[in-house]
C-alpha cells in the first residue's frame, strides 16, 4: 500500500468517526475606534482546551520554542541582519500528510509572530478544500483567498479580518471551488501576493497550507511562498514520506523544518533549516 493510500485510509476512518468541529471564535462588531468594524473574537481559553494553543502550565517553554523557530523566518522576511529574502513574506506551513501538527504550527506560530512590536500577521487559510482555520474561528461562511482569484472584481483587502489579537489578522479560505488549485497557480494569485506585499511591508502571511502529498493546491502555493516550514511528528512521519514531500518543492526554495512533538529535551532537536534560499 502507497503512502497515499495508507493516508486516505486513515483520513476516510477519521471521517467516519468525526464530529462537528467546534467553533472557537465569532465575527463581532469593533467596541473601539482601535478596532472599528468586523472584528474575529476569539476564545483563547478554548482554544488551549481543544490542544490548538499550549496549557496553561507548558505556555511559558513552548513559547520560548516558537521565539526560536520565529527568528530565523522573520529575519529572512524582513532583512534583518541579512539581505531578504524575494516575496519572503510569504510564509507557508506545510506538511507532509495530515496529522503532523500543521495547523497546530501555524495558528502558534502566527500568535508569536503577532507579539512583534513592529509586525502584523495575517494568518490565511490555505487549506482551501479542508478549511479547519476559518471553520475553528467563525468565520467558514466568510468570503477569503478562494474568492479574490475567482474574481478580480474582489478586492482582498476587506476579506482580511482583524482579530482581537494585537497584531493578528485572518484571510479565510473564502468559498470553495472545483478549480481551487488552477485559481491558485493562475497569475491572478501572482498579482493578489504582489499587491498585498507591498501594500503594508509590515505585514507577513503565513499560509496553512494542504498536506503536500495529498493535494495539488499545495504545490501551487509552495511556487508563491518564499518561505517553507515543514512540519514533521516525531515518531510519527516517515522518512520516505517526507523525502517525497520535500521532492515535491520548488528547486532553491528557502525552506526549514519544524520537529513536533518530540520527547527530546534541547532546543536543537526541534528546528532545523533543508535547503537554501531562493536565488534573487
Amino acid at each position: 500500500m502507497s503512502i497515499v493510500e495508507r493516508a486516505l485510509k486513515r483520513l476516510q476512518a477519521e471521517a467516519s468517526a468525526s464530529r462537528p468541529r467546534p467553533v472557537f471564535g465569532r465575527v463581532v462588531e469593533g467596541a473601539s475606534q482601535a478596532a472599528a468594524g468586523r472584528v474575529i473574537s476569539l476564545d483563547q481559553d478554548a482554544l488551549r482546551l481543544a490542544g490548538l494553543l499550549p496549557p496553561t502550565h507548558q505556555e511559558r517553554q513552548i513559547a520560548s520554542q516558537y521565539r526560536h523557530i520565529k527568528r530565523p523566518l522573520i529575519a529572512a522576511a524582513m532583512g534583518r541582519g541579512q539581505e531578504p529574502l524575494p516575496s519572503g513574506r510569504l510564509i507557508m506551513a506545510a506538511s507532509a500528510l495530515p496529522g503532523e501538527g500543521k495547523t497546530f504550527t501555524a495558528i502558534n506560530l502566527a500568535f508569536s509572530m503577532a507579539m512583534e512590536k513592529d509586525l502584523h500577521v495575517v494568518l490565511v487559510d490555505a487549506d482551501v478544500a479542508k478549511p479547519q482555520i476559518s471553520r475553528m474561528f467563525g468565520v467558514g461562511s466568510e468570503r477569503g483567498l478562494l474568492d479574490a482569484v475567482t474574481d478580480a472584481g474582489i478586492e482582498l483587502e476587506p476579506l482580511i479580518l482583524p482579530t482581537d489579537v494585537p497584531n493578528l489578522s485572518l484571510l479565510p479560505a473564502g468559498t470553495q471551488s472545483d478549480r481551487a488549485t488552477e485559481l491558485l497557480a493562475s497569475e491572478r494569485m501572482v498579482e493578489a501576493m504582489n499587491w498585498l506585499l507591498h501594500r503594508d511591508r509590515s505585514r507577513i502571511f503565513l499560509f496553512d497550507s494542504p498536506p503536500l502529498l495529498l493535494s495539488t493546491e499545495a504545490a501551487a502555493i509552495a511556487e508563491v511562498a518564499g518561505q517553507i516550514v515543514v512540519v514533521v511528528r516525531a515518531g510519527y512521519t516517515e522518512q520516505h514520506a517526507l523525502l517525497e514531500a520535500l521532492s515535491r518543492l520548488p528547486e532553491g526554495r528557502s525552506a526549514s523544518l519544524v520537529l513536533n512533538q518530540s520527547t527530546l529535551r534541547g532546543e536543537d532537536y526541534y528546528y532545523y533549516g533543508y535547503g537554501a534560499p531562493a536565488e534573487a
